[in-house]
């Protein structure tokens, strides 16, 4: 993954669907069409996406999580959503995460996640949140999650063979010689309503041993796995009121040491770690500061980290990176575009990121990124263009740092 003549790019995974990706989606949920039928739609689709990639000089390439079913082409949980189908102990409900409106309280020393609409974030600015055209989740498509009612297991084999398979096949195709596959985080994976698991500890475990299956058999096709995990540092704004440093950083422990479970034996070089403050266009004024997330951050058994560092509320923090002790065999894949500005970023200011990370960590440990996911976030024609200008910028620092 270390770069030796260039700084290479890659993406955080979610790239624009294409019309008739997300008709098959809409028809398979329906149940016009069958699993066949959706996955021969998909092949084609996972040729064409990583064909655009290769030809926008992405260097890391994936399936643009075509085989993570998107409701529209606005949707900002596709990342976690998919899971839903891939796992057993599930029963449907009628809650949609971005709009219950029941309230959680913590307490010191307990903490507990309140709703998505209880956000303190959202709290804040309220009318804001709730004004359909203030931009923030403007066009999106009410999707319900479900509960789980029992032992979770992983169900997912033949979607998660598909995801491989149609990478793989992608990859021959386009001479692409590095893919990644996405998958959810046991963190993430137990931020559903939980009417089986009697503590925390046993429902994020659980989540793990049965999440650990998707990453084993994506390491085991030789391809890169991405853990997609906001509940490290997005959590924080999910609990009200505030909680001290001290006890949020307790209850991400035990998620960062159930990965780590789950990651047991697979190569680190195989894997790498998304750390997310969320994907919805808000005014994010409760991030936590990555200074408090750096340590747990690299307790992770991963080869490579990615975070945003292109979003207006943590670019500046790029300088925390020069005391951070990075492991000479790792390499952090920042993001240097975002996801939250429709503003393409200038490929001298691209640069000028990569530099800055480079200047901290070395040359040859900065893999340049996105923030996060383009789709479904973003108009295709303005997902593309800040892949072209990503690669532009690297384009430009290699060639004064190599």
């Amino acid at each position: 993954m270390l770069n030796s003549d260039h700084i290479q790019t890659t993406h955080v995974g979610s790239l624009p669907r294409t019309p008739e990706l997300l008709e098959a989606n809409q028809a398979y949920q329906d149940g016009s069409i069958t699993w066949d039928q959706l996955v021969s739609t998909m092949q084609q689709g996972v040729v064409d996406i990583v064909a655009k990639q290769r030809q926008l000089g992405i260097d890391v390439v994936n399936d643009g999580e075509y085989g993570h079913t998107m409701s529209s082409s606005v949707d900002y949980g596709a990342w976690w959503n998919y899971s839903f189908s891939r796992l057993g102990g599930l029963s449907p409900s009628d809650e949609d995460r971005w709009a219950t409106t029941e309230k959680h309280r913590s307490s010191p020393g307990n903490i507990v996640l309140t709703t998505f609409t209880d956000r303190r974030d959202r709290e804040r600015f309220r009318e804001a949140y709730e004004d359909p055209s203030s931009g923030i989740l403007t066009a999106r498509k009410a999707v319900t999650q479900p509960k789980i009612t029992g032992p979770l297991t992983y169900t997912g084999q033949e979607a998660v063979a598909a995801d491989i398979r149609n990478l793989k096949s992608a990859l021959e195709h386009t001479g692409a010689t590095q893919g990644f596959v996405a998958a959810l985080s046991p963190g993430s994976c137990a931020r559903v309503t939980n009417e089986y698991y009697k503590t925390d500890e046993e429902l994020v475990y659980a989540c793990a041993d049965a999440m650990r299956e998707e990453y084993k058999a994506i390491t085991d096709a030789g391809l890169i796995v991405q853990i997609d995990d906001p509940s490290i540092a997005e959590s924080w704004d999910q609990i009200n009121p505030e909680p001290s440093v001290e006890d949020y950083l307790g209850f991400i422990q035990l998620r960062i040491e159930a990965l780590n479970h789950a990651l047991r034996g697979l190569p680190q070089d195989q894997i790498r770690f998304h750390l997310c403050w969320g994907s919805w266009h808000g005014p994010h004024t409760t991030d936590l500061e990555l200074k408090h997330l750096l340590k747990p951050l690299l307790s992770i058994n991963a080869g490579g980290y990615s975070f945003e560092a292109a979003n207006v509320r943590h670019a500046h923090e790029w300088k925390l990176w020069a005391e951070a002790d990075l492991p000479d065999d790792k390499v952090i894949i920042p993001g240097v575009v975002s996801h939250s500005t429709n503003v393409v970023e200038h490929p001298e200011l691209v640069a000028d990121r990569i530099e800055n990370f480079a200047s901290a960590v070395g040359r040859e440990r900065v893999v340049a990124s996105t923030d996060c996911g383009l789709g479904g976030r973003l108009h295709p024609q303005i997902a593309f263009a800040k892949l072209e200008s990503l690669t532009a910028g690297a384009r430009l620092a290699t060639e004064r740092l190599f």
